[in-house]
């Protein structure tokens, strides 16, 4: 292992765990190994179920999540270069992309601190009978429970983000899976919630083999939400093994662009070309599809051919669709 190369451990109802087998962790870019974590197994999702049940026998009142949630994106400034250094590190992202999804992990936290504030309920008339007149009724959103959380490997801080923060915000405890290639960014969150005060049990991190963490998530009654962002193949065959959960899933798109015959060729083609294979087409709005003016197709796509060679020259290693790379672990 590189003498520069972190590791971390899972966490479990607040504890740091050590499971006694490692999975290594290795830049997508140079194949160097950058860290290693503990690989759970179904008994350790068994006990992060277990402690996130316990967790919300203590429900947190709105106000503590929100405050919280605004420590996090606070540390999340403060440690921004560490942050940034580890997504760079794992999913070989150039350092300036890293900066921009850390920042974008903080607006996360903010929004759903100013969320979880307004998750309360609402007054409901209820005049439109007579036996109505002069009366009120109201509405109270309560947490539907436990949440399982899978997330990708192309955007391992942000996708981890978008997970966590929505889910304490309206009071529900966590388990969360990241994928296997990018761990360290899923568990340096971890981290930063546990320092902002979060207690034991309401956020859960195990990392290992989609195929068996999942399946305990899905049998498992006690959760009873289950998020995905994937390949539409494996989300759709959760829903379907998961009838009686919530089921959020985030699956592939086909973004399409469309071209004027007076668009700017030059403007158009790069970035058309940049954000068709930038990140070698790891992002959820990688464009797919081009409609272009039949008075300027052939011009245009001679210049976003040639653009687009540019591009896959100067693209990382590791290639492919993102949601099918994100299912092989």
């Amino acid at each position: 292992m590189a003498a520069t190369a972190s590791e971390r451990k899972l966490l479990i109802g607040g504890e740091w765990v050590e499971t006694g087998e490692w999975l290594e962790v290795r830049s997508p870019f140079s194949g160097d190994v950058v860290g290693r974590v503990p690989k759970a197994g179904a008994a350790d999702v068994r006990r992060a179920i277990d402690a996130a049940e316990a967790a919300m026998r203590e429900p947190l009142p709105a106000h503590k999540r929100a405050e919280i949630l605004v420590r996090v994106a606070g540390y999340l400034g403060r440690r921004h270069e560490e942050v940034a250094r580890t997504i760079s590190a794992e999913a070989g992202k150039p350092l300036k992309a890293a900066k921009v999804e850390a920042a974008r992990a903080m607006s996360t936290y903010t929004m759903a601190a100013v969320e979880a504030r307004t998750l309360a309920g609402e007054m409901v008339p209820i005049d439109a009978t007579a036996a109505g007149a002069g009366k009120l009724a109201f509405t109270l959103r309560v947490p539907v429970g436990v949440v399982g959380a899978i997330s990708p490997f192309n955007f391992p801080l942000n996708l981890v983000a978008h997970k966590i923060a929505p889910a304490l915000a309206a009071g529900c405890a966590v388990v969360l899976k990241p994928a296997s290639q990018t761990p360290l960014s899923a568990l340096l969150l971890a981290e930063l919630e546990t320092e902002a005060g979060l207690p034991p049990g309401w956020l859960n991190v195990v990392v290992g083999s989609a195929a068996e963490l999942g399946d305990v998530l899905v049998e498992d009654d006690r959760v009873r939400v289950l998020t995905f962002t994937g390949s539409a193949e494996v989300g759709w065959q959760l829903a379907a093994r998961a009838p009686r959960k919530r089921v959020n899933l985030e699956l592939g798109n086909a973004t399409p662009v469309i071209v004027a015959a007076d668009a700017d060729l030059d403007d158009a083609a790069e970035k058309l070309a940049a954000n068709a294979f930038s990140f070698a087409g790891q992002s959820c709005i990688s464009v797919q599809r081009i409609y272009v003016h039949r008075a300027a197709y052939d011009d245009r796509t001679r210049a976003v051919l040639a653009e687009g060679r540019g591009a896959r020259r100067r693209r990382p290693r590791r290639g492919g669709h993102r949601h099918r790379a994100a299912d092989r672990r």
